[in-house]
């Protein structure tokens, strides 16, 4: 009877990231080992993403109006978002320039082989005013249906700046989306007790698709990525909550463990939100109003790793083609880029749709995309992980500024 009742103990006294981390761990090896046949696993990772799937919209939706009404104040609610927006234009144009000097160092591109992967066709990059027009959702059940995250957006603080100002006659309907975000915080911790699992089958499938034979033609420019996004999290995030939040960073990198991991294996910073309203709120200690605003703004317009990547990606398509870049072309690069990366979407792959609008800018062909297309899941893991690991630094900057953050919580050294 003890043995029995140990084990469950034993299993949730372990804490999630190092359990998630063991199902990453395993599911590489699993894959190298396999190779394809490691894809009998991908039905794991399959209904864990559909689970992560199934919460991104109610989650959303109720978390921003719960967010918006708690404020109570029209002021503070403009503030947090001119301070919000205004920290993710920042570290997204430190972003680009990082990937631009680590492409311009290290020269990914330089002899390179361009016929190791064929063109690829992309769908036709949105253009600004296409964007900007259609943040407003003319149905907004439908863009629920089709989950465009932005349009949701759009009308979840719409709809919570109006239950705001009506005052008493809007009380019943914020305390049934408040109990309808609790349920789905609840439905959050469910999935994620799912998360070793359905990690270990998505990184066993893509440790197994991708062998050596195709990772070392471009293991450079993976490389230069990959130390473009550390440097850009250790760097900067870190730099900006020692410096501007007086705050420790190791407690930040040791809170947001779990939603790298996830965002890692999953690719898609809005499939990570989930986990991320969870680390931020249990993990950092950012209050529930905060990190509802901030989180779920930031998965739709904060692609620090995206950015990274376009610069990276943008001189390496220049040195494949031996194209010679002016100081003009690389402030086009930095201010494309930027614009750019708020228009991805948070989900796998867009980041390379987007890319093509930076290459457009610039005047280099955008057959060349083929060329990292091959790779590009392998560089969306890193991209991601680094717009999550954004979304919380700036969530936590946005608490403390607006003395919303539970420091007792934060400096705590119990489990992440």
């Amino acid at each position: 009877m003890t043995a029995t009742t140990s084990r469950p103990n034993l299993w949730r006294r372990i804490p999630l990231w190092q359990k998630i981390i063991t199902g990453l761990v395993l599911g590489v090896l699993a894959g190298a080992l396999m190779g394809e046949q490691a894809s009998m696993f991908k039905p794991l990772g399959d209904i864990f993403i559909n689970g992560i799937k199934m919460l991104i919209v109610p989650l959303v939706f109720s978390t921003l109006v719960v967010g918006i009404t708690g404020m109570r104040d029209p002021q503070k609610m403009g503030r947090v978002g001119a301070r919000t927006i205004g920290l993710y234009l920042i570290t997204t144009a430190f972003a680009i320039v990082i990937g631009l000097v680590a492409a311009t160092i290290f020269q990914p591109g330089v002899g390179a082989d361009a016929s190791m992967s064929a063109a690829q066709q992309t769908n036709d990059a949105p253009s600004l005013v296409d964007i900007v027009v259609g943040l407003v959702p003319s149905n907004p059940l439908q863009a629920m249906i089709e989950g465009n995250i932005l349009q949701i957006i759009v009308f979840a603080i719409g709809l919570g700046i109006s239950l705001m100002l009506i005052g008493e006659k809007g009380e019943p309907v914020v305390r049934v989306f408040e109990s309808f975000a609790e349920a789905m915080y609840k439905l959050t911790a469910i999935v994620m007790a799912f998360a070793p699992f359905g990690v270990f089958g998505l990184m066993a499938n893509v440790s197994g698709q991708y062998g050596l034979d195709v990772l070392l033609p471009l293991a450079k420019v993976i490389g230069v990525v990959y130390l473009a996004c550390i440097v850009h999290v250790l760097v900067v995030y870190t730099g900006l909550l020692s410096l501007v939040g007086r705050l420790n960073p190791m407690r930040y990198l040791q809170g947001i463990i779990d939603a790298l991991v996830v965002s890692f294996s999953s690719a898609s910073s809005s499939g990570t939100l989930p986990v991320s309203i969870r680390c931020a709120q249990k993990n950092l200690g950012v209050s529930e109003g905060v990190s509802s605003f901030v989180l779920p703004v930031g998965a739709t317009i904060n692609m620090d790793g995206t950015a990274i990547y376009q610069g990276v990606a943008a001189l390496f398509v220049a040195q494949l083609v031996g194209a010679d870049l002016t100081m003009m072309d690389y402030g086009m690069i930095v201010l494309t880029g930027t614009l750019a990366s708020i228009g991805t979407a948070g989900v796998p792959g867009a980041g390379l749709i987007m890319l093509s609008i930076v290459l457009a800018q610039i005047g280099l062909p955008l057959e060349a995309i083929g060329v990292v297309a091959g790779i590009d899941r392998i560089l969306d893991m890193a991209r991601t992980s680094v717009n999550v690991a954004g979304d919380l630094m700036v969530t936590t900057l946005v608490g403390k500024s607006e003395k919303e953050l539970d420091l007792e919580v934060y400096n705590s050294r119990g489990k992440a």
